[in-house]
């Protein structure tokens, strides 16, 4: 199932093409749309999301279930992102064409502690 949220807590199970439409064409600087992708067969999480930056740019942003599949995009069209958004909704496998993705799985990884030794009393 598709849900969508944003970032006043709006959650659309199940979001049209024009739902989703709408809630980007709402978005305003600061706020952030997400499309999750919930199955039980799906391992992981899967999403596709936007935030509309300060400069009035679009971060976009995807996981492919796993931290490591994790990237990161900018642009500053609105009708890119739809059409992203829209292609990844409904599964199609050029909908990342368009844009530069960088892996951003560093930003994901957990800590790591240089102490090999326990600490002693």
């Amino acid at each position: 199932m598709l849900i969508a949220t944003n970032s006043r807590s709006h959650v659309v199970k199940r979001p049209s093409k024009p739902a989703i439409g709408t809630m980007l064409a709402n978005l305003q600087r600061g706020m952030h749309l997400v499309l999750e992708r919930q199955d039980e067969d799906l391992q992981g999480d899967w999403y596709i999301q936007v935030l509309m930056c300060h400069n009035n740019t679009y971060q976009l942003e995807y996981r492919d279930g796993v931290a490591a599949e994790h990237y990161q995009t900018q642009t500053i069209s609105q009708e890119k992102v739809l059409k992203a958004l829209l292609g990844w909704a409904a599964e199609k496998p050029d909908w990342r064409e368009g844009f530069m993705w960088n892996n951003v799985s560093y930003m994901f990884e957990p800590l790591t502690s240089d102490a090999t030794e326990p600490p002693t009393a």
